[in-house]
């Protein structure tokens, strides 16, 4: 394997060539071995940094970024990615966490212990800005992505199939979180009827700022042509300098003797 991996710290070239036992007296004859310190670095056939993977992932489930934010973040880290392919590194991000699900336990566990509960919140994206959905679910209080499916358009039995495992779960759900998708409301008040529904601030607070944006980026545009014209700040302090500084010194003699001048003249 030989390949260019995109790194947050810049692109580095990586290589890795797998080896076969070729002595017939060894226990292990014909046996394989993997270059697999070349996974420290990328996924098989991906020529993107497990740190890259890692930045999709916090950056949209802690820092609630969309996919084209987060494309937006990484062109400007020197990151050359478009938005389809952040989609499917973030799909690759769910699918590495299905493989931490023993820890995922622990982390919902010890959430049920100091809260009383859980929270569960499902988010819908499509990656490829059309088509295919991907359905997230993951826990509020302890910002724990648990699962994710995709679906060809929003069905509600299949999403109700799909709670089912966390259904199961015995803790108490204290409510429920989506947007305003029917299919999505539908299944989370099918498995969990006694749980609160909410809709997502965040989402709720996205949709208000849709009408205002425009209007926000044209009175931006104004003051800036505005304030271009007047004059800039000067860099240096005009505040009063400390009575102490030499400065402050070397100006009191002329008052002292504008006010000798009078003293005299009277």
């Amino acid at each position: 394997m030989r390949k260019t991996v995109q790194t947050m710290d810049g692109a580095v070239f990586v290589a890795g060539k797998s080896k076969e036992c070729t002595n017939s007296s060894c226990t292990h004859f014909g046996k394989h071995y993997y270059a697999t310190g070349v996974l420290k670095y990328s996924l098989p056939y991906s020529t993107y940094g497990l740190d890259v993977l890692a930045f999709i992932g916090w950056q949209h489930e802690h820092e609630h970024q969309q996919l084209a934010e987060i494309r937006r973040l990484l062109n400007q880290r020197g990151v050359e990615i478009n938005e389809s392919n952040v989609g499917k590194l973030y799909r690759q991000f769910l699918a590495l966490l299905g493989g931490t699900m023993a820890h995922t336990q622990e982390k919902l566990a010890a959430t049920a212990i100091e809260h009383g509960g859980l929270i569960w919140a499902i988010d819908a994206l499509q990656p490829e800005g059309h088509g295919t959905l991907l359905y997230v679910l993951y826990e509020v209080l302890s910002g724990t992505p648990v699962s994710g499916i995709q679906l060809p358009q929003a069905q509600a039995q299949r999403l109700i199939e799909w709670l089912q495992p966390y259904k199961e779960l015995p803790y108490k759900v204290l409510a429920t979180l989506s947007d305003g998708e029917s299919a999505i409301i539908t299944a989370m008040n099918s498995n969990w009827p006694d749980a609160p529904h909410q809709r997502c601030q965040a989402h709720f607070l996205s949709n208000l700022s849709e009408s205002v944006l425009p209007l926000d980026t044209k009175l931006r545009q104004q003051l800036k042509a505005d304030l271009d014209g007047m004059p800039k700040v000067p860099e240096y302090s005009e505040r009063p300098q400390d009575p102490g500084s030499e400065q402050q010194q070397d100006s009191l003699p002329f008052f002292q003797e504008s006010l000798i001048c009078h003293e005299t003249q009277s």
